[in-house]
């Protein structure tokens, strides 16, 4: 009969931490980003370091202060990839970090596989916004945008 008590009590204790580590993961430090208007998203040049404010839409982003990996943001924009292309830095490595499940405007899957084949366009919107960590944003041809951190190339 004890026996039988302590293992459900460890059973009990094993099912609380682990709903406890994953609402931690999930939920717990993610916070709305709340971007200046006018200021939502920059790309950097190809000539010069300063990034430049770009016209974006409905932009809506998370963040979490527990990792410089965890922001995520989506928008629109009216610029085409060509101008895009010729005014700001490409971003060759761009691979795009999953989202939590609840944020459904970012899928990095689709994200990724659309850099792969072309379809959306990678640039380096702010180099080293945290050390070794770059801001990188994804625009599709129908003017979808997504933004995110990586490591960039030198810290991988």
């Amino acid at each position: 009969m004890n026996g039988r008590v302590v293992a459900g009590g460890i059973v009990v204790s094993a099912l609380l931490a682990g709903a406890a580590i994953y609402w931690l993961q999930i939920y717990a430090f993610y916070e709305p980003v709340a971007f200046t208007p006018g200021e939502e998203i920059r790309l950097t040049p190809i000539i010069g370091e300063e990034p430049e404010v770009i016209v974006a839409n409905d932009v809506t982003g998370i963040d979490a202060d527990s990792s410089p990996l965890r922001f995520r943001a989506c928008f629109t924009t009216p610029l085409t990839q060509a101008m895009l292309t010729e005014t700001y830095r490409v971003y060759d490595e761009a691979t795009p970090l999953v989202a939590p499940g609840w944020f459904d405007c970012f899928d990095a899957g689709q994200i990724d596989a659309a850099l792969k084949t072309g379809e959306a366009i990678a640039f380096l919107s702010e180099a080293e916004v945290a050390d070794g960590v770059d801001r990188v944003v994804a625009v599709f041809a129908d003017g979808r945008g997504y933004a995110w951190h990586q490591l960039n190339p030198e810290e991988e």
